[in-house]
């Protein structure tokens, strides 16, 4: 004796089962709703969108060019700065009277913030208001130092 085995799926069983119960007696058939099947995975409504790459805000003023200076304090003196600025970030010269020396030096800004140096052992740190910056410079190993300004030339 042959036997045969005949599965059927939960959706194509149901459906069996529902047209068998929709018919009566009298062979007319009763409607009955049907709901979609369940599906296992989610389905998106929309395509993911990437996470953007978090950037360093740009520098609210632009230091670029020639500055013309004073400092007094443990030191007093002159000096001119040239800076380049690529968003926070401040490359140039210094050139300073007394002690007399040109130096490359690096610094920062952040809003109105300026920090830059070593120069030598000074280091610098004030504020920036349009065409003029000032603050304070500390020698390095001591708590000595003094003040400075500058002003935009060109």
């Amino acid at each position: 004796m042959k036997r045969t085995i005949v599965m059927f799926t939960a959706i194509g069983l149901g459906s069996l089962l529902a047209a068998c119960s929709a018919s009566s007696t009298t062979g007319t058939p009763t409607p009955t709703p049907t709901s979609a099947p369940a599906t296992s995975t989610p389905v998106p409504t929309s395509a993911p969108t990437a996470a953007a790459t978090p950037t360093a805000p740009p520098a609210s003023v632009n230091l670029t060019g020639v500055w013309s200076g004073q400092y007094s304090g443990v030191y007093n003196g002159t000096f001119k700065l040239t800076w380049n600025q690529a968003t926070s970030t401040l490359t140039g010269k210094i050139v300073l009277s007394s002690p007399a020396k040109s130096l490359d030096i690096t610094g920062t800004v952040t809003g109105s913030a300026i920090s830059f140096g070593a120069v030598g052992t000074v280091t610098y740190t004030g504020t920036v208001s349009g065409k003029s910056m000032s603050g304070t410079y500390t020698v390095r190993g001591s708590s000595s130092g003094g003040s400075w300004s500058a002003t935009q030339t060109s």
